[in-house]
């Protein structure tokens, strides 16, 4: 005899794979935000600040090969920026870590490793940013206050890992496209302008750990026309800490852990 409609094998599957599309569907949505249409509607999480300054910052470091020259670069400039480092970089790259810190650079956080969390896994997240925010802090004795996930890939997990380390997530309002091989310093420069505007936040990258080999060349090299471009705007360029964003909410575990356009 068939089974009934009601009772069928399709039917079935189908009632047990709805609760888990459910959690996967709650735990991805919020990356939403990676797609700029999307974050335009967070300002604040998109790292909108005051509107006579634009925060300069950099992922994916620390690297020795790259990173101290943009230090070397930064220092020319009379510029101070916000590094979001990998908390695995900054254990094999202790010396890095400090001397951006002894330059005035701030360390901010892009989490342990560069990865992408498509699955729910709650527990292993708030592990995870705990270790590298503990890292940054254990190297230079300053709690860090930003946090910006790898890809920008903010799911719900990563929302509550970043509440749990008291870190505020901040995302971007331009980046230069610099990670790709065909990147040069003109189209660097030109993907930041497109995307600028007084109070915004520009996301380059100070390291090819997750890209093109020697595309950071590309990034230093439109570094002093980026900074010249907003100077002329009348907007001052500096780290997120003087970007004007109110910081994280504590969480539990945070308590227990010392080319340029204006408009």
């Amino acid at each position: 005899m068939p089974p009934s409609p009601l009772h069928s094998p399709v039917r079935h599957t189908a009632a047990v794979l709805a609760p888990v599309a459910a959690v996967a569907a709650a735990h991805i949505a919020p990356a939403a935000t990676w797609l700029p249409v999307v974050r335009r509607r967070f300002p604040r999480l998109a790292g909108v600040g005051h509107p006579a300054h634009v925060a300069l910052t950099f992922d994916d470091g620390p690297d020795p090969e790259s990173t101290p020259r943009f230090l070397d670069t930064l220092e020319e400039l009379g510029v101070r920026a916000t590094f979001f480092v990998l908390g695995d970089g900054v254990v094999r790259h202790p010396s890095v870590a400090r001397e951006t810190v002894r330059r005035g650079h701030e360390l901010a956080v892009h989490g342990w490793s560069h990865d992408r969390p498509w699955r729910p896994a709650p527990a292993d997240e708030v592990r995870a940013l705990l270790r590298a925010a503990g890292a940054v802090r254990e190297l230079t004795g300053l709690l860090p206050r930003w946090y910006r996930p790898p890809y920008g890939i903010l799911t719900s997990g990563r929302w509550a890992a970043a509440r749990r380390a008291g870190l505020r997530p901040v995302l971007w309002t331009a980046w230069g496209r610099d990670w790709t091989a065909g990147a040069t310093p003109a189209s660097v420069r030109s993907a930041v302008a497109a995307g600028l505007r007084g109070g915004g936040t520009v996301l380059l990258h100070d390291t090819d750990r997750m890209s093109a080999p020697d595309c950071w060349r590309a990034a230093l090299g439109a570094l002093p026309d980026i900074v010249d471009g907003c100077r002329e705007a009348g907007l001052s360029v500096g780290p997120l800490a003087d970007h004007g964003l109110p910081p994280a909410r504590a969480g539990r575990s945070a308590t227990h852990r010392p080319g340029c356009r204006t408009g």
